[in-house]
């Protein structure tokens, strides 16, 4: 498990295929509404109790991409971390995340290509030890740091 590195990211030279890192994030009613604020998906499912008790899930769920947002701040703040640039990303949901849940987003180097400075990133989501989504992200890191401003 990596930490955040001291300058912020990680550059291409430094991330090895196996390494890892995490971040636990609880799924609040907040989180939910200012996610549907700035993202303009007020889906009732997510918004609406009795809407969403009357579907297949029993009651309201958090939005996919919410719960996805967090792998987003895994990749942009810890691994690679500072520097990273999204190209693509593809996602599966396994299971619908509630309120009150904790989502551990875990974040795995799976492939490193020198020549591109792109960095393939397998992407987990848990809630306890069940499996709510997976994916794969391709991120551009940097080549090196840029010197300190002085």
């Amino acid at each position: 498990m990596v930490q955040k590195h001291p300058s912020g990211g990680y550059i291409l030279d430094e991330l090895r295929v196996g390494m890892m890192a995490e971040k636990a994030v609880e799924v609040t009613e907040a989180r939910i509404a200012q996610f549907a604020e700035a993202s303009d998906d007020f889906n009732p499912v997510h918004m609406d109790e009795a809407f969403a008790s009357k579907t297949a899930y029993r009651g309201r769920i958090a939005h996919g991409l919410l719960s996805a947002s967090f792998g987003s701040a895994v990749v942009g703040t810890i691994l690679p971390g500072a520097g990273a640039i999204y190209l693509t990303q593809t996602l599966a949901f396994h299971k619908p995340v509630r309120i009150g849940d904790v989502v551990i987003a875990r974040i795995t180097v799976s492939a490193v290509d020198e020549v591109s400075a792109r960095v393939t990133l397998r992407c987990e989501g848990y809630v306890g030890d069940e499996p709510i989504m997976d994916g794969e992200a391709t991120v551009r890191v940097p080549r090196r740091r840029r010197p300190a401003k002085g």
